[in-house]
């Protein structure tokens, strides 16, 4: 006999004006549509590393199954099966074009579009429609925020930041179109708001700061209808809801603990959104915030809050020290390194703790059972930037990784190497026929990519 599900993936818990959305539940299975509790969503993310890489250290010296990893790539050595190398994809809208200075700016830009930005310091910007946001034009209806767009620097959207090049390139990949670039948010108190107590105009001022005041949890607002809920449920259901909840929990006290520890360094919005700082006294804490921002992203995956996400560890050009790793300069002027043998290895030193911190969002999804499948099984997640050796400022050869299964689609585990200069648009256009997405162009693409399934 056919049955409807016990809970729709449309429900959300409420409570006091707030509205949460749930994990994906085997209650939520149907046998009237046919969908298992196995039939998760596939999700997509890109996750952005600026300045180029010491690709010595980066790139496998063998093709096919991935043995013992190149230094960089060492934090990823428990999860070798979960993704594969890329090499010899390029993005020729990063190219100068007789535009002189300026691949910083055009890097970025082009990194998820395929388009060669317009040269301009003014409102007449010019990219082309990313990836992400042709994702979410085409599937975004789906669910409760089309997208999502993370970033650890707010970088301007305005004025001139790269030799004659708007702001906008460097501190954005993602466009709506051609002339509509995406703002990312880098707050992680306001990420949480935006995505774990859904904007309700039902809850009063005074019931927000009522909850601000004494310090409560969004989920006590909900409980009511959490308890509720349980009592429909099955044991594993439970016990991932469980689960849910004390990853919220637990990112409510971060953020509290992280805001506090900032007041008391006098920490502000001003000073640390700076593109350059000088030092980074009274900065926000960055491995905290990276690691914040990656656990609101994986739980809006779990809640299918959203399915697509883009999320810049720093803008193209950067300057940030690393003193958390005992690196004072900034990473920009190290990537000009001159081959100098100092500055390559304090710029593998980034590199290695850029992917560190790619293997803590990795191993949390990969902990995320979705039936007989986990979380990074259901997803697609680009990993690298839009230059290849930061002295040189070549596009081509860029550093890549393509993590996941999407959906069990994607042979993982394995170098795969592609003719120099294969648009990376390639790539995407290939990720979004497996989001399905299929018969699409992007920028400079030619055709989707072999050897990944």
């Amino acid at each position: 006999m056919k049955t409807d599900p016990l809970v729709s993936r449309r429900m959300l818990l409420r409570g006091m004006g707030t509205a949460m959305a749930l994990p994906f539940l085997e209650a939520m299975a149907s046998a009237q549509t046919g969908k298992k509790a196995s039939d998760a969503p596939v999700r997509m993310a890109f996750l952005f590393v600026p300045n180029g890489i010491n690709m010595k250290h980066w790139t496998p010296d063998t093709e096919g199954a991935l043995g013992v990893l190149p230094s960089t790539l060492e934090p990823l050595a428990g999860l070798k099966d979960h993704f594969n190398v890329l090499t010899g994809l390029s993005q020729y809208g990063a190219e100068a074009q007789k535009d002189g200075a300026g691949d910083h700016a055009r890097s970025a830009a082009a990194w998820l579009t395929g388009c060669h930005p317009r040269k301009t310091d003014g409102a007449n910007i010019q990219a082309g429609i990313s990836a992400d946001q042709l994702a979410a034009l085409k599937r975004g209806h789906q669910t409760l925020f089309p997208s999502l767009e993370l970033g650890c620097e707010r970088g301007s959207m305005a004025g001139n930041c790269d030799s004659g090049y708007s702001c906008a390139y460097s501190h954005t990949i993602s466009w709506r179109s051609d002339t509509t670039p995406v703002a990312k948010e880098d707050s992680p108190r306001l990420v949480f708001e935006r995505l774990f107590k859904v904007e309700n105009l039902s809850e009063s001022a005074a019931a927000r700061a009522k909850r601000q005041r004494y310090n409560q949890s969004v989920l006590d607002f909900i409980k009511d209808d959490a308890t509720s809920l349980q009592k429909k449920l099955g044991a594993h259901d439970k016990q991932k809801l469980d689960e849910y909840f004390t990853g919220i929990r637990e990112i409510e006290r971060r953020i509290s603990f992280l805001e506090k520890a900032s007041k008391a360094t006098g920490a502000t919005a001003e000073n640390f959104q700076q593109r350059f700082p000088a030092n980074n006294k009274g900065a926000l804490d960055y491995p905290e915030q990276i690691q914040l921002l990656g656990d609101m992203m994986v739980l809006a995956f779990q809640a299918d809050i959203t399915r697509i996400s883009t999320f810049m560890l720093a803008d193209e050009g950067s300057g940030r020290a690393y003193r958390n790793i005992g690196i004072n300069e900034g990473h920009h002027d190290l990537s000009h390194h001159g081959r100098d043998a100092a500055k390559l290895e304090k710029l593998r030193k980034i590199n290695h703790y850029h992917v560190e911190q790619l293997a803590y969002i990795l191993n949390k999804m990969q902990s995320i059972k979705e039936g007989d499948k986990t979380l990074l099984d259901n997803t697609m997640l680009v990993y690298g930037g839009g230059i290849s050796d930061g002295d040189r400022h070549n596009h081509n050869d860029l550093p890549l990784l393509l993590c996941g299964g999407g959906g069990g689609t994607i042979k993982s585990g394995r170098h795969v190497r592609y003719a120099d200069k294969t648009p990376m648009s390639n790539l995407l256009i290939t990720m979004l026929d497996r989001f399905g997405i299929p018969g699409e162009t992007l920028g400079d693409s030619t055709g989707k990519l072999s050897q990944l399934f």
